[in-house]
């Protein structure tokens, strides 16, 4: 619209249309509707109503652009309640009860921290403070560390900013005058942001409240009387700019919510989420280990957990062969050329081992399988008959991870990646991620997760070197993705600026018992190196064409799939899982031949089965099998080997009494074959 134009009409959730004069604050808005509605509301949502209804999603560590950068005035965003509106928008008002508002309220209480500080320990220079998925986070530059005991007066001054209510207000200033202010107080992070971030003659955003000012771009909450639960976690060291030749700075860590029941119940997830870290557990259980004489990020699967790896595996490659898949291995080793071909040398090298110097060429270790399963496609002629051509391997790869970012199985340097590339005409993409959708979903479900989010991830235009490949195929390659999602029916967010450098991606995010988003599965559009290996198949009209390729993961990696399976069950996995199904309990020495005829048949029925026969009390062998976390332990003595029974002891439900031998068997199988997650 025309910047002279008088009045703007906001569109309102109900669909109600009004016809406003130009600069109407969201908060005047509120208050037409309901004064009480005003009190209530945190920020605003407005879109553009020329822009179409995508979104962009937080991610738990903000770059400095998503703080500092322009914004986009053609995309849905997040603004003050005192925002003037300026053109045609769809608004929605953002109260305690949306999601949205968090985000809001936990960087305005970044916001506090930082004035705390620096009234405490006016020395201090200002880096960033972003919201994240868990709380908030400010850097801080300062000679002398801060100290526990600095924290708990930093988190007692905060009281003080909130219990002065100081309202949040958006100035603007000269870019120039703002480098001036900043350089004077020698605030170099500050000067590196406006620097970086605008552009001469531009007008840079500041934030007031009280006498601290801080240049941000919001939004914030109305007053820092809206901070009302918070908590000053601990500190830790970041480089600036994540540059170790930088000066260290120091990383205060916090949390905020609306109110002081959510952050009750949010340490109390916290606390199950320690009782069910994978790294505790994994150790207790004796499932796995890292060791420091091997390297770091590197996994040693013991027997138990090798257990349930090959469990894992066989599912996956039964499910392969059964939905049209031809399983095959690559090399863990190829020549660098090859991945100078495949992009990789050029867009991902930094996440690549160095080069080993060998006889005939230099070679890298693979970060992933593609380009092994796109030589043996072109290894042989295809036609169009062919296709799709759908490979699949359990491949083990390997990515240099930095030292600081490895987490238990969750962040590796070697893991297995259930690979599979399909190669399909164009005509075949959309039915082929619709299948790889299907595959997905049935992963999650078997191994007993319910819930599930997705994101697709889109290019960034105006980031023109960091993608491969002409903007017509990305085009026909978003649009691909859409319209699967569309005939599945899924709801999804968009992420421009998260798509592959090859091509865009679906991101199928499980949800674990305790509420957590987990990325594993995805779905990957490739236009990209079909072109650069030059990959063909002969056409029903006898004409060479180049064709489509759909990149898959399902369990992400087994290694990282693993690590979220021990956190959603605390190690107490379902029975068809489970290292050891069966733990057996003698009660006496006299009772061990029927203890070992009892083991032979369940064993005979393809159970996994652990029988202790040591000379123990009974009660000590049932905690030990127990503490084990074994689905079944069966008791035995002289009633049981007279009635050819067992006397059950279920996880989670205790002593369930005598049940014939047979009959334990046959509903143990069936909980088996069903992949039941219940006992």
């Amino acid at each position: 619209m025309s910047t002279s134009q008088t009045t703007i009409q906001v569109q309102l959730p109900d669909g109600c249309l009004r016809t406003l004069p130009a600069g109407t604050t969201p908060l005047e808005i509120a208050n037409s509707i309901s004064p009480r509605l005003a009190a209530a509301c945190i920020a605003a949502q407005i879109r553009p109503t020329h822009a179409p209804t995508t979104t962009t999603t937080a991610h738990d560590a903000p770059s400095e652009a998503s703080m500092y950068g322009a914004e986009d005035a053609s995309a849905e965003r997040i603004v003050d309640l005192t925002q003037p509106l300026t053109e045609d928008v769809a608004l929605r008002l953002l109260t305690e009860k949306d999601a949205e508002s968090l985000r809001v309220l936990r960087h305005s209480a970044a916001h506090v921290l930082a004035t705390a500080v620096l009234e405490l320990f006016p020395e201090t220079k200002l880096g960033h403070g972003p919201a994240t998925d868990s709380g908030f986070f400010y850097d801080f530059f300062r000679p002398t560390p801060f100290t526990p005991e600095d924290l708990q007066r930093i988190e007692a001054k905060m009281a003080e900013v909130v219990a002065r209510d100081e309202k949040f207000q958006r100035e603007w200033q000269p870019r120039e005058e703002g480098l001036a202010r900043f350089r004077t107080d020698n605030d170099f992070m500050k000067l590196h942001f406006i620097e970086r971030f605008t552009q001469p003659g531009e007008k840079i955003s500041l934030y007031r409240n009280g006498a601290s000012v801080d240049f941000c771009r919001g939004p914030h909450v109305p007053s820092t009387g809206r901070v009302k639960a918070y908590k000053v976690l601990n500190l830790a060291g970041a480089y600036w700019l994540g540059d170790e030749k930088n000066p260290q700075l120091q990383r205060i860590y916090g949390t905020a919510f609306f109110n002081k029941k959510e952050m009750d119940e949010h340490f109390a997830r916290l606390e199950e989420a320690q009782r069910r870290d994978h790294r505790v557990l994994g150790k207790q259980l004796d499932l796995f280990s890292i060791q420091e004489v091997a390297g770091a990020g590197l996994i040693f699967w013991h027997p138990k957990g090798g257990i349930i790896r090959r469990t894992m595996e066989d599912w996956m490659r039964a499910e392969c062969v059964r939905r049209g898949y031809d399983l095959v291995y690559t090399p863990h080793v190829m020549r660098k050329e090859l991945w100078k071909i495949s992009g990789h040398e050029g867009f991902y090298s930094q996440n690549m081992y160095a080069p080993m110097e060998l006889d005939d060429a230099d070679y890298r270790l693979k970060p992933m399988n593609c380009p092994g399963h796109i030589l043996i496609y072109k290894n042989s002629p295809k036609s169009y008959r062919d296709l799709p051509v759908r490979l699949a391997e359990l491949g083990n790869v390997y990515r240099y991870e930095r030292s600081g970012t490895m987490h238990g199985l969750l962040r590796v340097r070697g893991f297995t990646q259930d690979d599979a590339h399909i190669f399909c005409t164009p005509g075949q993409i959309e039915d082929e991620v619709v299948a790889c959708i299907d595959f997905a979903q049935s992963v999650l479900t078997t191994f007993g997760f319910a819930e599930f989010k997705v994101e697709l991830s889109t290019w960034d235009p105006k980031d023109r070197k960091s993608y491969a490949g002409s903007d017509d195929k990305w085009e026909l390659a978003i649009g691909s993705l859409e319209r699967a999602l569309s005939r599945k029916g899924i709801p999804y967010k968009t992420i421009a600026g998260e798509a592959a450098f090859y091509g865009p991606k679906i991101d199928i995010k499980l949800v674990d018992c305790l509420d957590r988003l987990w990325q594993l599965s995805t779905v990957q559009f490739d236009f990209n190196l079909p072109a650069r290996f030059e990959l063909e198949y002969v056409g029903e009209d006898g004409e060479r064409h180049q064709p489509v390729m759909v990149h898959r993961a399902l369990f992400g990696s087994v290694e990282r799939f693993f690590g979220v399976l021990i956190e959603h069950y605390a190690g107490a996995f379902p029975l068809w899982l489970a290292p050891v199904q069966v733990g057996l309990v003698p009660i006496s020495e006299k009772h061990g031949d029927y203890a070992r005829q009892v083991q032979s048949q369940l064993q005979a029925a393809g159970l996994r089965v652990e029988l202790d026969a040591r000379n123990e009390k009974m009660n000590a062998k049932i905690r030990d099998l127990t503490m084990q976390k074994i689905p079944y332990v069966l008791v035995m003595g002289d009633k049981e080997a007279a009635a050819n029974a067992v006397s059950v002891r279920t996880r989670g439900k205790g002593d369930e009494g005598s049940i014939a031998l047979d009959e334990f068997i046959a509903k143990a199988k069936k909980l088996v074959e069903e992949k039941s997650v219940a006992l």
